[in-house]
């Protein structure tokens, strides 16, 4: 008999966030899940990782087909050990979110969510991540669980190249016009700290921001979510631009 496939699970809002817990919901019908996942909020982390502390992990609950831990470190913590002590086997999928958030354009650079599945790519597993452009902590997540389903089938049955992931967002809506493959929209973040005098002395610093979109192109990820499309953007974790690559090899050093 063939195993089920094995389907491992994390976030940076924490393993008792709303968002988790539904996907979670959609993922067992495909497969053994195991959650390792932050015992609270870790947004924006990144792919960073643990190296001064120890880590504790906790088993907070188990039923077939079902194990979830929390974790004190990084998503991508999380998922290195999960891979190292807690799982079984080396998972089928690596799975991020759903986050409560946008993770489209630079913002996928400082996503803990995408830290989840960059760390799973590099391990040679198949890893999708997946956010819903809200912050509400009950927001409504179902309308995300078709395409969920669709997107999970299709990367199970087809894989994913050596090296690459999907980052997946989703419009705050009840309903979609659609789903785009995209790129990564370019844009930045301008008036980001705001600051306040401290009733003691001193200044202290609160990190905010508003994002500057600076394209409007259609095939652009932030450009679909404003329109009310599903982006889907594969992600690489080669880092290397190829095209100055090869200028730079006429350069004299």
């Amino acid at each position: 008999m063939n195993e089920r496939p094995l389907i491992l699970v994390s976030n940076d809002d924490g393993y008792k966030a709303k968002g988790i817990n539904c996907l979670v919901g959609v993922l067992r019908e495909f497969g053994d899940v195991v959650v390792v996942a932050p015992h609270t909020g870790r947004s924006g982390k990144g792919c960073s990782i643990t190296s001064e502390t120890p880590v504790k992990v906790e088993h907070i609950s188990h039923e077939p087909g079902l194990d979830v831990y929390s974790c004190t470190g990084t998503p991508c913590d999380c998922v290195k050990l999960a891979c190292h002590a807690i799982v079984p086997r080396t998972p089928d999928l690596v799975v991020g979110g759903i986050n409560h958030g946008d993770n489209s354009a630079v913002n996928a650079h400082y996503s803990g969510t995408m830290g989840v599945v960059l760390e799973g790519c590099m391990k040679g597993i198949p890893s999708i991540a997946f956010s819903l452009c809200s912050h509400d902590a009950d927001a409504d997540f179902t309308p995300t669980y078709g395409i969920i389903r669709s997107v999970v089938a299709n990367v199970l049955e087809h894989g994913l190249p050596s090296g690459s992931c999907l980052n997946v967002n989703f419009p705050n809506s009840p309903s979609y016009a659609g789903v785009k493959v995209c790129r990564q929209a370019i844009g930045t973040w301008d008036n980001e700290w705001e600051s306040h005098e401290h009733p003691r002395g001193g200044r202290w610093w609160w990190l905010t921001g508003e994002f500057k979109l600076s394209e409007q192109a259609p095939d652009a990820d932030r450009v679909a979510l404003d329109n009310n499309y599903v982006a889907i953007t594969p992600t690489k974790i080669d880092f290397t631009d190829y095209t100055l690559l090869e200028e730079m090899r006429g350069w004299n050093f």
